[in-house]
């Protein structure tokens, strides 16, 4: 019996590019997860868009000298393309900046305000007098109130660790400008969360959720407290009060809203604008919402909060499968630590099937995982090239060349044959309830053990002798025609993962439609009819050469500056020539394939000057140098680090939490240092 089915994944941040760590996580088992409902017969929906509010926004599109709607344009373009790239199957891909994200972002609020779940308070924050604005805690710095370390984050200190409010620090100053910050009261929002606490924590008890989705939730939802849920910033969705001009909402709020919105622009473009309330207002919708692990308390507790605070019947989330980390060789993927595979380089080698496989067959389902080279070779050269593709190749090649690449009769079943149709269709079965209970890896073993078991009959079966005597042609007819059927199944199973080896098999075995848009269980019945005349078969995958795979490691290796290993005596007048000054660090940046290296942005005040420097591997967070006043060295030679020209050196102090810049504060810029 069919079945609406509204699926989504994880709105991405549009504040960088994706990568295969992010694909793991929420998107790769969302896609597989739609193209096996749809295959079964189910009417389903699966929506996604980019997330693209919030001050890290701002802060990067400054950092970038962009505006922030230029900003979220840039990314957005590029995370579509990666989506494109790896054949996701979304019915709507859609973005937060959309006009009616904000119409319906208001009206969730609005209804939270009128049915009492909303808090108006006046609290001390931040700001900036010279600019005339309320600073938020990434653009804040200062002196940590636990360890006194003079350059602390807003919220966090990165020497100590201490967490606090950005109103905590001493002396508080802009990043940007270095400007000093006084306390002014403001206004703000905050969503009463412990009024759900009763609630959220009997709706979880329906639940049959992986358990550390339910430990996860069941925990936080004991501690439910207010929360702000407005800002004072420029970029955002407007808070729709009169009295609440220059008021945004945290992205945390809006961004769940829009799964909501992405239908509604949905049915905008199917020209039926209230369809969306097709899925979201009817009880019956099964809603199924794939998140990384980081996203739990988000869509377990925060958005259903807010939906059951609504006058809208809108559906609450019955199915939640939050993945663990997937990592790169041991480690995060991370851009900004030159840590991650440059995505042009690898789908100009490889295909998109090859590392869906790959993240499918060990995807983080109940703890972390990791993406290696040698795994994805492995899992191209012996499961995806050696049993797979080998079955497919060896069948319709003797098929072609024995039966003039015609689909031969099944004359009479022996034992072996009877056995191996009911093992594969066994095989089907299985895996039929691992795509249906989310589970890839189990889905992408069962794969191969369709492909194992194709192959094993076809070696017990000997069709290359039985073809030679016609008293045994018969039997070799059947033992290819068993063989078919199970190529069949293989495409059929492997579909949601592979999806385009999965159609290149089917329209080998003769097919014309498109397998994706087949029915499971009519595809799982039917035979290939007799006499069906296969084209020329075409080779699936090639082997990942242990060259390419070096090649793709090197480009994980980090330039290591090398220091001196003992210290060498200079005179007075070496000393002397050297040119020291005061510069002011304006903008910062990671050198690509790099852990350790910056590409900063210098401004001497009558000048500025590029220098690359091996400050950063523990640097966490870049914009923290923004504003430091430095002192470097600027009669060097100009040369050449990873092909990016430095012009200069900066002094830095090596320290248990790694090098930090030598700071001069009260010197001018451009000031001689003598």
């Amino acid at each position: 019996m069919s079945q609406k089915i509204l699926i989504t994944s994880a709105l991405p941040y549009a504040n960088g590019p994706l990568h295969f760590g992010h694909i793991a996580g929420a998107y790769l088992p969302a896609d597989c997860y739609a193209r096996f409902m749809r295959l079964c017969g189910h009417d389903v929906l699966y929506v996604c868009g980019s997330d693209e509010y919030g001050i890290a926004i701002t802060l990067s599109a400054e950092l970038a000298k962009h505006s922030p709607q230029e900003h979220v344009d840039l990314f957005h373009a590029i995370n579509q393309r990666l989506f494109s790239q790896l054949n996701f199957s979304f019915d709507h891909y859609s973005r937060t900046t959309w006009l009616k994200h904000k119409e319906t972002t208001q009206q969730f609020f609005l209804d939270l305000l009128h049915n009492g779940y909303i808090e108006e308070r006046t609290t001390n924050q931040l700001y900036l007098e010279q600019e005339g604005k309320f600073l938020a805690d990434r653009y804040v710095m200062g002196t940590c109130p636990k360890c006194q370390f003079s350059q602390a984050r807003g919220d966090e200190c990165q020497r100590c660790g201490a967490n606090y409010e950005a109103t905590d620090l001493i002396h508080p100053v802009s990043k940007i400008s270095g400007l000093p910050l006084v306390l002014k009261p403001t206004t703000h929002w905050f969503l009463r969360f412990d009024l759900f606490k009763q609630k959220l924590s009997e709706w979880l008890l329906s639940k049959n959720w992986k358990s550390n989705v339910l430990h996860f939730a069941s925990s936080y939802a004991e501690d439910l407290k207010m929360r702000s849920i407005t800002r004072d910033m420029d970029w955002g969705v407007p808070v729709p009060l009169p009295h609440a001009q220059g008021k945004v909402f945290y992205v945390w709020f809006d961004a769940p809203i829009g799964y909501i919105s992405a239908t509604k622009e949905w049915a905008e473009n199917q020209r039926e604008p209230e369809k969306w309330k097709k899925y979201w207002f009817d009880p019956k919708t099964k809603l199924v919402q794939f998140i990384g692990k980081d996203n739990i308390p988000f869509h377990a507790l925060f958005f259903p909060a807010m939906i059951m605070g609504q006058n809208q019947p809108y559906k609450l989330v019955d199915e939640l499968p939050a993945n663990e980390f997937y990592n790169l060789e041991g480690k995060q993927f991370s851009k900004s630590d030159g840590w991650y595979i440059d995505l042009e380089s690898f789908f100009s080698s490889f295909s998109a099937d090859q590392i869906r496989y790959t993240i499918a067959a060990n995807a983080p389902e109940i703890q972390d995982s990791e993406f290696t080279w040698k795994d994805f070779q492995m899992r191209c050269n012996v499961e995806l090239l050696g049993k797979y593709g080998n079955l497919v190749n060896r069948v319709l090649v003797f098929t072609k060349e024995k039966l003039s690449g015609k689909v031969p009769p099944r004359l009479g079943l022996v034992e072996e044959d009877r056995l191996f149709l009911d093992k594969i269709k066994n095989i089907v079965s299985q895996t039929e309830a691992a795509y249906a209970s989310f589970r890839l890896r189990k889905a992408s073993q069962l794969i191969m053990e369709l492909a194992q078991a194709g192959n094993a009959y076809f070696d017990l079966k000997k069709p290359w002798i039985l073809a030679r005597n016609e008293s045994t042609f018969s039997q070799m007819q059947t033992t290819i025609s068993c063989c078919l059927e199970c190529l069949k199944l293989l495409a059929l199973i492997s579909c949601p993962i592979i999806p385009q080896s999965a159609q290149k098999i089917f329209s080998m075995l003769g097919f014309k439609d498109s397998l994706e848009k087949a029915n499971w269980y009519q595809v799982l019945e039917s035979l290939i009819p007799v006499g069906t005349a296969l084209p020329d078969p075409k080779i699936l995958f090639t082997k990942v050469e242990g060259e390419t795979i070096v090649e793709q490691q090197k480009n994980l290796s980090s330039h290591v500056l090398k220091q001196p290993k003992k210290n060498i005596e200079v005179s007075i007048e070496d000393v002397r020539k050297l040119n020291l000054r005061v510069a002011q660090i304006i903008a910062v940046e990671r050198v690509a394939k790099s852990k350790k290296l910056l590409k900063l942005l210098m401004d001497l005040g009558s000048e500025k000057r590029q220098i690359v420097s091996g400050i950063g591997e523990k640097i966490t967070d870049l914009t923290s140098l923004i504003g430091k006043k430095v002192m470097i060295i600027t009669n060097l030679k100009p040369t050449k680090i990873m092909g990016i020209e430095s012009q200069g050196m900066l002094f830095a102090s090596h320290t248990e939490q790694g090098p930090e810049p030598l700071e001069v504060p009260l010197a001018a810029m451009g000031a001689k240092i003598s």
